[in-house]
């Protein structure tokens, strides 16, 4: 017998009945979610009624919606700025640098100590590496500023060792994005091992009790066992890494800038400090933030959908 729209209909008032009624039964859950939910709500979405900024001629005195509405203008100028160009590139660069180089190192790092039998020096190597994590980016862009100095800096008195001369590694443009990129690995490589740790426990050991058995090598055991294991784990955290590629960290691009290598360490995030704080340009610096935001944000989709065509887990 063929179903009818009054069937439909009656089936669907119980399953709606249903669901009110779980979440009725359920309800101790919901009000533990419910603290997370406000705070999303303050200061995730609340946030979004300033993004008007970018399209207004914001005026403290008026307030926001009292202020002129410009359209687009803030915009068109940002981008016939002559610097725009170069924050594009340099954050960019940047970005991109910093996830080719750091985002395979966590990983090497994880399989190499899951392969340690000796729990006493994996403790110590992970304590290690992990120790930098908890560094402040102001203590470590000062530790960079004295291990690298010309008068007395540790790099310097190696490089004079060797018969060569001192060098303002801090004030050359050439070295600022090494700099960068290499003691951010060095910060994070620990940490960001954690998780894929994480993952390599749930592995079985008969799996490689099997492989060795069958005369497999431990790169074949990495490669055939532990790398399918986490891969999941590195498709999701790529897609996150991603998304975020024109967000590089304001702090520390900031601390390392100084007017001599101001060609390379102008980014998007100082360039928006400069000219929202410093200038008072604030529907402007709000314009150039929304106009990164959103290249973030189509970075994640076209990331997301990629991973699923060639046969991945998204992130939805």
């Amino acid at each position: 017998m063929k179903k009818t729209s009054t069937d439909a209909a009656a089936i669907a008032k119980p399953k709606s009945k249903n669901l009110s009624k779980r979440i009725f039964d359920c309800w101790q859950l919901y009000l533990f979610v419910l603290p997370a939910i406000i705070c999303l709500l303050l200061f995730s979405y609340v946030p979004m009624y300033g993004v008007q900024l970018a399209f207004r001629d914001y005026n403290p005195i008026m307030g926001i919606t009292g202020s002129p509405w410009v359209g687009f203008e803030h915009f068109i100028r940002f981008f016939n700025s002559y610097q725009f160009k170069q924050l594009i590139s340099n954050t960019l660069i940047l970005s991109l640098y910093s996830l080719i180089v750091g985002f395979p190192i966590p990983i090497i790092l994880a399989l190499a100590l899951n392969q340690v039998k000796n729990s006493k020096f994996k403790k110590f190597v992970q304590t290690v590496t992990y120790a930098p994590h908890f560094i402040s980016v102001v203590v470590l862009v000062g530790m960079l500023g004295i291990f690298f100095s010309v008068n007395g800096g540790l790099v310097n008195q190696v490089v004079q060792l060797f018969g060569g001369e001192p060098k303002l590694f801090m004030g050359e443009v050439k070295y600022f994005r090494h700099m960068y990129v290499w003691s951010g690995i060095w910060q994070s490589m620990g940490w960001s091992a954690v998780i894929y740790l994480a993952a390599l426990s749930g592995v079985s050991p008969e799996l490689h009790e099997a492989a060795t058995v069958d005369g497999a090598t431990k790169l074949k055991r990495i490669w055939h066992i532990d790398l399918p294991t986490i891969l999941p784990t590195i498709v999701t955290l790529l897609i996150l890494n991603c998304g975020s590629v024109m967000s590089m960290g304001f702090e520390k691009a900031f601390l390392m800038q100084n007017p001599l290598n101001t060609e390379h360490s102008e980014i998007i995030a100082t360039y928006v400090y400069k000219m929202g704080l410093i200038n008072a340009e604030y529907g402007f610096s709000t314009a150039v933030g929304l106009f990164n935001s959103v290249i973030n944000c189509i970075l994640l989709i076209s990331v997301n959908k990629i991973s699923k065509k060639i046969g991945q887990d998204g992130l939805w």
